[in-house]
């Protein structure tokens, strides 16, 4: 297969998703401290999205988009979910996700780590292995709960990292020379099927701490030179998480946050090098990317969209990294500069898998312009999490706020070019108005066609209860 040309045969197909991972730590994205061989040998290899987005810049709803391929009001999941019982939410039970489509395309399939969707007690359709933890992240080191195949759950004692890793490779050896896609378990004397992992790390998740000492240990004398050094803004609302103010405590939880990054780089590392044992890397789609975003001190805050009250979309917490490898058919070292999210993602890796390409979600297919043919595409992205939604253009950021349980916020406007680090907020300045006006109307129109009257979040005091403390249920006066 040739740079540019359609696809003519079914790849194997293995993402990794981290978890918090913000786009801007990694050698790739310019976080020249960092050290993460697997990852920078992959952006080398193959594709840099250098602007790549999440849907929602909280766990639970942006993986949904990712699985459906369509927006928080479309899927239903609004915020992260807590464990069952301590939340209304079914989770995306009702949903066809990506898992479903390539079993029909006769993809073996495999979940080994993160999934946080609803649901994770027993095995997902679409899926013939099944190997995850609890609802949201448990401790990455000690007792391990788990769960396995159809609810069988299971106690290991180390590192979470390990285990996932482990069992993914597990999947791999096992494939054999065919599979059942349905049951996993193979067949004998015919084709071996094409196989779609995938691999969900937590390590880069809060809280920060507990990771191993010999790559902490790296990270501690560090300058951390690319990470702003900031106060919260006021136009950001109310501070729920700050980055810690002692230099030296600022100073371990970006050793530990960089050496989590590491150690997840560390494991791709080993599911490559079986790959590459078994001969099939070159056949094999590799994908690496973020549920969402992440801040570690950038605009003095910690974590992500619910950082604050109300919700943000900085972009820390919004962008995330994304490379692609798909050697033959993606060239080396390739840099694409459009606005791509996780519902694009859904879209682009059904194409490269021979599915159809019709549309159930805002997301489109950007395979062409990953094999270097020309594409037209948006200039904006959308983004909503809860009673916010969010348009982001080269030069503007508009975020429009509704009604929710703890009143009324005002709308926000940043003028990027000029205001990077979005601490100017515009919006209530009557010489912008005309941009008001034009991304506001570009907005109502992308999620009027993109959302089901009773999931969306624009009504969110009417939907499920996804957890005990949603941003928009709590009132600054409680910070």
């Amino acid at each position: 297969m040739t740079h540019g040309k359609p696809v003519t045969s079914r790849p194997n197909i293995v993402v990794f998703m981290a978890d918090d991972h913000g786009r801007w730590a990694l050698p790739c994205y310019g976080e020249s401290e960092l050290c993460t061989p697997s990852l920078d040998w992959l952006a080398a290899e193959g594709a840099c999205m250098k602007n790549a987005y999440t849907p929602s810049p909280v766990c639970s709803p942006a993986r949904a988009s990712f699985w459906t391929g369509q927006l928080p009001s479309m899927h239903g999941i609004h915020d992260y979910l807590q464990e069952p019982g301590r939340n209304e939410h079914p989770g995306i039970n009702d949903q066809i996700t990506l898992a479903q489509r390539l079993n029909a395309l006769g993809y073996a399939t495999a979940l080994c780590g993160k999934w946080h969707c609803g649901g994770y007690q027993r095995k997902q359709p679409g899926f013939g292995v099944w190997f995850t933890q609890g609802a949201g992240t448990n401790a990455r080191f000690g007792p391990q709960p788990f769960v396995e195949g159809d609810g069988k759950r299971i106690m290991l004692h180390g590192h979470q990292a390990h285990f996932i890793t482990d069992r993914a490779i597990r999947f791999l050896r096992s494939h054999g020379d065919a599979e059942d896609t349905s049951s996993g378990r193979p067949r004998s004397g015919e084709m071996r099927a094409p196989f779609f992992l995938f691999v969900g790390y937590t390590d880069t998740h809060t809280p920060h701490t507990g990771s191993p000492e010999r790559l902490v240990a790296r990270y501690r004398e560090c300058t951390f030179r690319g990470i702003p050094d900031e106060q919260p803004s006021p136009a950001h609302g109310t501070v729920r998480f700050q980055m810690a103010q002692e230099p030296e405590r600022r100073r371990e939880e970006l050793a530990q946050y960089f050496a989590a990054i590491s150690l997840v780089d560390e494991q791709i590392g080993l599911v490559l090098d079986e790959l590459d044992s078994q001969g099939i890397l070159d056949e094999t789609i590799v994908i690496y990317t973020s549920d969402h975003g992440h801040m570690n001190g950038h605009h003095g805050l910690h974590t992500k969209g619910n950082a604050t009250v109300p919700q943000n979309f900085l972009d820390e917490s919004i962008q995330v990294p994304c490379l692609w490898r798909w050697r033959g058919c993606i060239e080396a070292g390739v840099k694409l500069d459009a606005m791509v999210d996780h519902c694009d993602l859904h879209a682009t890796i059904l194409e490269a898998a021979g599915g159809d390409r019709a549309q159930t979600g805002p997301g489109a297919s950007y395979l062409a312009m990953l094999q270097g043919r020309k594409q037209s595409w948006r200039d904006a992205q959308f983004c909503e999490y809860g009673n916010a939604r969010m348009i982001r253009t080269w030069q503007w950021k508009y975020i429009k706020r509704y009604a929710g349980p703890n009143g009324v916020f005002a709308d926000e406007l940043y003028d990027l070019l000029n205001d990077p680090r979005e601490r100017i907020n515009l919006a209530g300045e009557k010489t912008h108005s005309v941009q008001i006006t034009q991304l506001r109307s570009r907005l109502e129109e992308h999620f009027s066609k993109f959302e089901e009257p009773s999931r969306r979040g624009t009504d969110i005091a009417t939907q499920p209860r996804c957890n005990d403390w949603e941003p928009w249920r709590i009132s600054p006066a409680m910070l």
